[in-house]
């Protein structure tokens, strides 16, 4: 049941082989496969049915079940049973043979299916095969390639058919006229003699070993005379490769004499081919074969033949391979195959060939000539041994060609030479030179655009193959331990093999790891025997100065703390224990981090640690001295190296501290001083950190032997008009100078501090400034050299480290700090302000930083002048963008950024320190107080900065602030209000740093109130939220979050603190920055929502601030943001506010009446306004009677409130939105002011008022009347006419003519309610403000 499923399912897969998709096919294929794995009979059953029933089935589809079918047959070959085997055989056969043309994937794939059957049927197959190859008849194409293909997979089964397969094939073979025919039978004889002689190599193994050469060499030879003489004379170049593939296998199989007779002409005719084809490959493989017989019968004839074969060969090896044609490398190795034969037979004439070509100049023929001698020298050794000496001798002109692709096969050949025992011949060492040396050759330069004909082999892959073969010899050829140690050391300590460093170290290592492996004595160096090695002060020397910069030269640093270690016992027979302790903790340290990474200085300092406990350990002076006098003697080899000589200053320095020789050690200083190059950066910063290294030990001899050089003949000093020293040019007198400078920086620095203290000002300083100060003909000169400038502010700082690191720096007084500290601002303000080139400033800073903390105090105009220096010297500098811009490239501009930031990270520190020195609310205000104008500049690249330092400030005070008992922070609100306009600055930056500052600033508040350091409060911690508000560039949302800002401000601003926040946004109206003094209006409306309530007594106050603003400030948004605030107090003070405005100066100002109509705004309080103006009106008397003399009339004088109070109620129902509430309040309104203007006849003006009014009036200025009784016409607002008209009646039937009722009566008809017109629903009075003029007693 099992097997009709595989065959139902085995049909319908090839049923789909149609299927013209290769993905399909694919997969129908090895599904089959599949299938065979379980049940191969089955499936080769089923697809042999399957072919033979769908015999029209095309070809394509034929051939994916045949290859199933080959497939299954090869995997399970052993599991077959012989009857399917035969009927797989003769499906395959007929299928193959079907069609006599051919169809070559078909019928490969039916031959394949044989081929694999053959493995294990061989009998089975030949029987089949065999049926179809009858004499005098022309087989199939495919029935020889079949043949051909079984010989090479079954040789022990098919070598036995193949001399009755000859037999009857040689007689076809002058039959064959089509050229693809004679192919076939070129290939089979190929295969066949392939076949034969693996069969001949391995009779052991074979079934029948009685098989001879002989069997075979006539059939051979016959079939070799048809192929030599008449088909290789073809002219299609297929069929002639295929002659000469077949006859390089058959000529060891020929007999022996006739290979011999053949030679002459054989060996032309393979050569002739090479010009005939361009692929060289099957021409050099059967050449190679040709070769190896003739040399197995020891022919004579190849002597002959020798002179052409080199001459046509050497070209060969000489043209250039591509590496990416498989056959032009295969060719390259049959070639050099064939000078291995040639070699092991003539090996004089071969070298008398190749040697000479060593001295030709054409890269070539040079390099190929160098291939063919490392072929030689591996593979003829013994032919070559007794010309050894010879051979080196010839490599002394390529030793000396600088063509790279030269270089990589003279390392090769040098690599082969060492493998066979060349290297130990005399010459031998230069060689190992010239391999060390190429592994020190420089990386190359980048690139530039080459001609297509240029050196593709770069200098680094020289390198590279060098150091391999310098590793590969000293690791894996034991020969050359006794070539190689301890000779390698001769190369650790020349500076041109710097490059070679790791390589070396590395082969040293394992070198003296076999050293020691053989013994003590094996491994122990006798210098005494080995002139030319180093001593081993000068290996210590060198090892540990290339280990200062540890990552360069693939990774040099570990490589020799390595190889120390490993020759501690050559170094000195004490180091041991100590090396082993200490050493491989540093080498761990590189390993666990990077170029970028390490810290240069923790490396510097760990190594001088090494040396200085190795020197300890060592205890003995003499070796110590010596040790010094070698790493002054290496100093000037590293003038190109200014890192590591920097470095060795500094050993040196370590070396001569632990020296107990005083003499040695003034010695070594003086010839430090002597021979210093002070012009380089590098080598006076070493030289002045040895000095201080050394002054740890030997204090008084560094600054004794500093002032004895300055008085000897090496530094005269002149104080001549002309020149400044006698021998040296003026630029090196001051880098002279700058140097003893910074000596006298680090000796201060690196001495004991309790002996230091009392020589910095007496000894050090006086000495500092005394190279400082030049003076010509006693006038000081102010110096302008970059370099001693940068010294001396280096120095002071060290030098103020000293002191400050001192157990004693609080009992020292530093008389001279406020000099230095002014010496300091001047270098500040002498740079420019639109420049930024030098580190002057930002050191002079760093240096400033150091100077403040020491006693005694700066003076408060000290430190007022530094602050300020300093903020004006950064903070005003351009952007950094134009700083980049000016006069610099693209380095110069990364330098400058470099620069800036420095610049920036020094203001901040030094203005920390100032801060630390009064760490109270006093002293950060007085800091805001000097930031402050810089935090409003118009200037966005100025405010950037200064709110940037001001937000690192407020974070330094509230990380140092301890509050041991709750005390106010007094002037909190100041502060608030000096950054939170800053919240809608145009800068995002700057937005977004002011949020911090105030965030800075409440915790600070909390702190004050006794709150933990790691309390947190919901509230404040908001601002960080409302932080990514102020990225958005929409007004609304910036506004809005400024708002929300300011309510988080208000709710934890202690209540004293509000009035003093307000009074300083109010100041932030008038900022010239629009966006901030938009969010200073929209605070304050915020925060007086907020907390308005508690603001009663300040009210006036605050009023009259506003209305003084307003007098400043011209913009609408922020007119309208205060009318706003009016409205906002009165909502919540309205009585207070009411009083507080009509205090106002009359006649009303525009501000003073836009406030009044700010109160418009909403219906319910202008009701409640109206009624206190209106109670104003009615409670007090109109006007107080006067007599200016005795005998004068008396006069009636307007009182000033309620005239106030009339101005205001014009005001107010001057404003549209006042409608409804006047409507509401209309006949209280009307009433009260008919009785008004009834009061007002006859009344003058109060005698300022009338001051004001003829001011005004003389200087014919636009003014506001204070004319009593206008007529104001008020849309829309419906009154009680029936008021008005019995009003009128009455006085029109004579009513109150008598008295002073009259009078009114006829100052009423006098006075014009707008023409006396008749009062209608939409016509309303409005009592107004008169002129003195409409008061006269005439009217």
């Amino acid at each position: 049941m099992m097997e009709s499923r595989v065959k139902k399912l085995a049909i319908t897969l090839m049923d789909a082989t149609t299927d013209k998709d290769p993905l399909v096919q694919e997969q129908i294929y090895n599904a089959l496969c599949y299938l065979g794995e379980s049940q191969p009979e089955e499936i080769l059953n089923s697809c042999d049915e399957y072919l033979r029933q769908h015999d029209k089935l095309a070809y394509p589809h034929r051939i994916i079940i045949l290859k199933a079918m080959e497939t299954v047959v090869k995997n399970k070959i052993a599991h077959l049973d012989k009857s399917i085997a035969k009927i797989v055989i003769f499906l395959a056969s007929n299928e193959m043979t079907k069609s006599k043309e051919i169809i070559y994937d078909w019928q490969q794939a039916a031959s394949d299916v044989l081929v694999a059957a053959g493995r294990h049927f061989i009998n089975q197959v030949m029987e089949e095969v065999l049926t179809k190859f009858q004499p005098g008849i022309l087989p199939h194409y495919f029935i020889m390639q079949t043949f051909a293909n079984l010989s090479v997979s079954n040789v022990f089964g098919m070598v036995p058919f193949l001399n009755s397969i000859l037999g009857t094939m040689l007689p076809m073979l002058g039959m064959a006229k089509q050229d693809h025919m004679k192919s076939v039978f070129c290939y089979a004889l190929q295969h066949f003699s392939e076949s034969i002689q693996e069969y001949l190599a391995n009779l052991d193994k074979a079934p029948d070993p009685t098989v001879r050469k002989d069997t075979f060499s006539n059939e051979i030879f016959n079939a070799y005379d048809v192929l030599f003489n008449s088909w290789l004379q073809s002219r299609e170049a297929k069929l002639r490769l295929a002659v000469v593939e077949a006859l390089g296998p058959m000529s060891p199989l020929m007999p022996s004499d006739k290979l011999e007779e053949q030679l002459p002409r054989l060996i032309p005719g393979i050569l002739a081919l090479y010009k005939k084809h361009a692929e060289a490959f099957y021409v050099s493989k059967s050449l190679c074969q040709i070769l190896e017989a003739s040399v197995n019968i020891g022919s004579r004839t190849l002597d002959m033949q020798l002179d052409a074969l080199l001459s046509t060969l050497h070209p060969q090896i000489c043209a250039s391979v591509e590496s990416t044609s498989p056959l032009s490398v295969k060719n390259h190795n049959e070639v050099l195959r064939c000078f291995t034969v040639l070699a092991c037979t003539f090996p004089d004439r071969l070298l008398g060939f190749l040697l000479p070509k060593l001295e030709n100049h054409n890269e070539r023929i040079r390099v190929g000539t160098l291939i063919i001698m490392r072929q030689i020298i591996n593979s003829a050794t013994s032919q070559m041994e007794t010309k050894k000496s010879f051979i080196l001798s010839s490599m002394k002109l390529p030793l000396q060609d600088g063509s790279n692709k030269v270089k990589r096969a003279v390392v090769q050949v040098i690599s082969a030479m060492a493998h066979h025992g060349y290297l130990e011949q005399a010459g031998g060492e230069v060689m190992i030179e010239y391999i060390v040396r190429q592994c020190a050759l420089p990386p190359d330069t980048p690139p530039k655009k080459q001609m297509p004909e240029a050196d593709d082999l770069t200098s680094d892959g020289v390198k590279n193959i060098s150091i391999s073969t310098l590793f590969l010899i000293s690791t894996t050829v034991d020969r050359m331990n006794e070539v190689l140690w301890p000779y390698l050391l001769e190369f650790v300590t020349p500076i041109p093999f710097t490059g070679a460093l790791t390589p070396l170290c590395r082969s040293l290592m394992h070198l003296a790891a076999k050293k020691q492996e053989e013994g003590e004595d094996a491994f122990l160096i006798r210098y005494d025997t080995h002139a030319n090695l180093p001593s081993p002060h000068a290996l210590l020397a060198r090892l540990l100065t290339v280990s200062s910069q540890p990552y360069l030269g693939d990774g040099r640093g570990a490589a020799a703390l390595r190889l120390l270690n490993v020759l501690h016992p050559n170094i000195h027979p004490l180091l041991g224990q100590l090396w082993n302790k200490k050493i491989s903790p540093l080498v761990d340290h590189l390993e666990a981090n990077t170029e970028k990474s390490l810290s240069q200085k923790e490396w510097e300092d760990k190594l001088l640690l090494l040396l200085r406990e190795t020197l300890t350990a060592i205890d003995d002076n003499a070796w110590v001295c010596q040790f010094s006098k070698e790493m002054c003697k290496q100093l000037n080899s590293y003038n190109g190296f200014p890192s590591e000589k920097n470095f060795l200053y500094k050993c040196i320095g370590t070396s001569l501290g632990v020296c107990s020789n005083k003499e040695v050690v003034q010695k070594q200083l003086q010839e430090l001083l002597e021979t210093a190059r002070f012009q380089e950066e590098a080598e006076r910063e070493g030289l002045a950190s040895g000095f201080g290294i050394c002054a740890m030990n030997h204090l008084d001899e560094t600054l004794a032997k500093l002032e004895d050089f300055v008085k000897s003949d090496i530094f005269k000093k002149s104080v001549g008009l002309f020149s400044i020293f006698k021998d040296r040019s003026d630029n090196e007198a001051e880098k002279i100078k700058s140097t003893l400078i910074l000596c006298y920086g680090y000796v201060a620095m690196c001495a004991p501090k309790e002996l230091v203290l009392s020589r910095i000002e007496a000894d050090i300083l006086r000495n500092i400034f005394q190279y400082f100060d030049t003076k010509v003909l006693g006038i000081k000169v102010e110096t302008k050299d970059l370099t001693l400038k940068l010294c001396l502010i280096r120095s002071i700082c060290m030098i103020s480290q000293a002191i400050y690191n001192s157990v004693q720096s609080s009992a020292f007084v530093f008389s001279r700090k406020a000099e230095l500290v002014a010496q300091m601002m001047e270098f500040i303000k002498t740079e420019p302000l639109d420049l930024l080139r030098t580190p002057i400033r930002q050191r002079a800073m760093i240096s400033c930083t150091y100077l403040v903390v020491l006693e005694p105090p700066l003076s408060d105009a000290d430190k007022v002048e530094l602050i300020d220096t300093c903020l004006n010297s950064v903070l005003a500098l351009p952007p950094l963008e134009v700083l980049k811009e000016k006069d610099g490239n693209v380095t110069d501009a990364l330098q400058k950024e470099t620069l800036y930031h420095d610049l920036i990270r020094a203001l901040k520190d030094l203005l920390k320190k100032l801060l630390q020195k009064d760490l109270t609310p006093r002293g950060l205000q007085s800091m805001c107080e000097h930031l402050g104008p810089w935090i409003k500049s118009t200037k966005e690249h100025e405010r950037e900065r200064a709110v940037e330092v001001s937000a690192t400030l407020l974070g330094f005070y509230l990380d140092r602030l301890t509050v041991s008992c709750v005390v106010p922070f007094y002037n909190l609100g100041v502060l608030v209000a000096l950054f939170s306009p800053r919240c809608s600055d145009s800068l995002v930056s700057i937005r977004q740093r002011a949020v911090d500052c105030a965030y800075c600033l409440l915790y600070i508040q909390l702190r004050y109130e006794g709150f933990a350091h790691d309390y947190r409060d919901e509230m404040v911690e908001r601002l960080k939220d409302l932080k990514k508000g102020l990225e958005d560039p929409d007004f609304t949302i910036l506004f809005n979050t400024c708002y929300n800002i300011a309510m988080v401000i208000g709710k934890r601003l202690p209540p004293e603190q509000l009035m003093s926040l307000l009074l300083v946004m109010f100041e932030g109206l008038a900022d010239p920055n629009q966006n901030c003094s938009r969010a200073a209006a929209v605070m304050i409306n915020a925060l007086l929502k907020e907390r308005g309530g508690v603001l009663l007594d300040k009210v006036p106050e605050i009023l009259g601030l506003l209305h003084s603003k307003l007098q400043e400030v011209e913009e609408g948004h922020v007119r309208k943001a205060a009318q706003q605030t009016v409205y906002i107090l009165a909502s919540q003070h309205k009585t207070v506010v009411v009083s507080s405005l009509l205090g106002s100066s009359l006649p009303f100002d525009s501000h003073t009446c836009a406030m009044w109509q700010s109160l418009a705004t909403e219906p319910t309080l202008t009701s409640q306004v109206l009624e206190l103006l209106l109670d104003k009106v009615n409670r007090d008397i109109p006007y107080k009677e006067n007599k200016p003399f005795m005998l004068a009339a008396c006069e009636r004088i307007a009182t000033t409130l309620p005239l106030a109070a009339t101005c205001a109620l014009h005001e107010l129902m001057s404003a549209p939105e006042s409608g409804p509430a006047v409507l509401g309040l209309y006949p209280q309104l009307f009433v009260t002011l008919l009785l008004r203007v009834s009061c007002t006849v006859g009344v003058q003006l109060p005698r300022s008022l009338q001051a004001k009014e003829r001011k005004s009036a003389s200087r014919s200025l636009a003014h506001r009347t204070l004319e009593p009784c206008r007529e104001v016409r008020l849309e829309d607002r419906p009154g009680p006419v029936g008021f008005w008209n019995r009003w009128m009646n009455e006085v029109g039937t004579g009513a109150g003519t008598s008295g002073t009722g009259g009078a009114g009566f006829h100052h009423l008809q006098s006075f014009q309610f707008g023409s006396i017109a008749p009062i209608t629903p939409t016509t309303h009075l409005v009592a107004a403000p008169c002129s003195p003029q409409n008061f006269s007693p005439s009217s």
